[in-house]
């Protein structure tokens, strides 16, 4: 149909005529309501964003000196973390001369991984960093 008619027909039904595919030939137009098409438009982007929402990374510091209980409270912890879709940075702190026995930190922040290996999976392999270990893990889809 004609423009001037697609124009009259819209203001009769109180609406918009919104060009749909301007490079169609004839071009493409709809009678609609503008503001409630925005308005559709911006939910649509807002719910799309929403799912898409990356998890962020979550931290949890460990030390030579932190004990059974204290290490099954972090394990579970980031047992939480991972079930919620986020990132695990573990890092094991020296302080003192505690970095003298590293081997004992290394196999401290391995039993933390395997106990929450069944939820995640490591992206970064333990590895010194100054006076820390570090450790990378992201949750198993």
């Amino acid at each position: 149909m004609g423009l001037s008619k697609a124009l009259a027909l819209a203001q009769e039904r109180g609406m918009d005529l919104i060009e749909v595919s301007p490079k169609a030939n004839p071009p493409v137009c709809k009678v609609m309501d503008y503001g409630k098409y925005l308005y559709q438009l911006k939910k649509a982007e807002q719910k799309q964003k929403k799912a898409s929402k990356k998890g962020e990374v979550k931290g949890i510091r460990l030390s030579m000196r932190t004990d059974i209980g204290d290490m099954n409270i972090k394990i579970k912890k980031a047992r939480e973390f991972l079930a919620d879709g986020n990132s695990l940075k573990v890092q094991l702190m020296f302080k003192g001369r505690e970095i003298v026995h590293k081997e004992l930190g290394f196999e401290k922040i391995r039993a933390f991984r395997d106990a929450i290996v069944d939820i995640g999976k490591v992206d970064l392999e333990p590895k010194m960093q100054g006076y820390m270990i570090t450790m990378m893990i992201s949750p198993s889809k």
